[in-house]
């Protein structure tokens, strides 16, 4: 799957999603873009899965008829994120579009 992180994922989480093809807002010169039309480009040029640490955009947008998924991690923080890759992982790889996933990265 093509995947998409969010300006606030921390890179190293790329190594846990093995078999993805993953890509940086930011890299793709979107890292201005706000909510709505971040997924709007993103689903557009063919990402399959944003992953992001914005909990409020669960109540921003209307996910029923996006051809992407989210997975939502509660935090952004590496070091704790770090900790959680295997359940971040299988999240990414039970994506479907117009899904929310949350995955719960405890604070330490």
């Amino acid at each position: 799957m093509l995947v998409l992180f969010d300006n606030n994922v921390p890179r190293g989480l790329t190594r846990a999603l093995i078999g993805h093809t993953v890509r940086e807002s930011r890299e793709q010169g979107w890292d201005r873009l706000q909510n709505g039309e971040l997924l709007r480009v993103a689903e557009e040029t063919g990402f399959h899965v944003m992953v992001t640490s914005d909990k409020s955009i669960r109540y921003q947008q209307n996910l029923e008829s996006r051809r992407i998924a989210l997975v939502v991690l509660t935090q952004g923080r590496w070091r704790a994120v770090r900790k959680r890759l295997t359940e971040i992982a299988q999240a990414v790889d039970a994506a479907r579009p117009g899904t929310y996933t949350e995955v719960e990265i405890p604070f330490e």
